[in-house]
């Protein structure tokens, strides 16, 4: 994962809420050389049993080097959690160990996730070394064992670790509700940050449910084995 210090993007800062921005219509993607609109769904399709938090770790939520609006985003990010909880659905608090001398190296200060992770059979911590949750850890057994056939995904970085998680379980046939307002990462040179969460949204292409709003996702428990 990029870091706030070795990084091309520039952490701190304000930005708009991406949540709110003025294009919260149709995205899209090219393919054969034509644009192919993806509308932003009101709500997702149906409850999700799961609930993956990619990286809520403190060197990206706090401090000067968070990213930009992070107050906002942990907030949704917490309301999805406790909402997630409450239904009794699986939630998985991704880790990311970064390398030697970056931000989220293991037992810096901005290693430690943000939320506490609740150890229950239905909550994980799972470490990873990859940008994408699936590659190398147990995330993907977790989701087939407990039954789990919708996932929500949040966290950051949009381009990065969330994007290629969110790809990761498309792959494996999960569907993917990805909300707008739930994911962030940094300004990337001129660019600005919502931006980048934007194209990061759009070159997933049609599979995931794109929603604008964290507020219209809810969660249910998984269906017993066999059901």
């Amino acid at each position: 994962m990029r870091d706030a210090e070795h990084g091309t993007g520039s952490p701190g800062g304000t930005d708009a809420d991406p949540g709110t921005d003025a294009d919260t219509g149709a995205g899209g993607f090219v393919r054969d050389g034509a644009w192919h609109s993806v509308p932003r769904r009101t709500a997702p399709e149906g409850p999700a049993q799961a609930l993956v938090l990619v990286d809520a770790q403190r060197a990206f939520l706090t401090g000067p080097d968070a990213v930009p609006d992070a107050e906002r985003l942990v907030g949704r990010l917490a309301a999805l959690l406790e909402r997630a909880r409450d239904a009794g659905a699986v939630v998985v608090h991704l880790r990311n160990d970064g390398e030697p001398g970056a931000v989220d190296e293991p037992g810096a200060p901005g290693w430690e996730l943000y939320f506490p992770v609740r150890r229950t059979p239905r909550e994980h911590l799972v470490p990873k070394e990859d940008d994408d949750g699936f590659t190398g850890t147990p995330l993907g057994a977790i989701l087939a064992d407990a039954g789990v056939r919708r996932v929500v995904i949040g966290g950051v970085l949009s381009e990065m670790c969330v994007s290629a998680t969110a790809a990761g379980a498309v792959e494996r046939g999960l569907l993917v509700v990805l909300p707008h307002d739930a994911h962030a990462t940094y300004h990337l040179d001129d660019i600005p940050a919502s931006v980048v969460s934007r194209v990061a949204e759009h070159a997933l292409g049609s599979d995931p449910e794109f929603v604008a709003s964290s507020d219209t996702v809810r969660f249910t428990a998984p269906a017993p084995a066999g059901r």
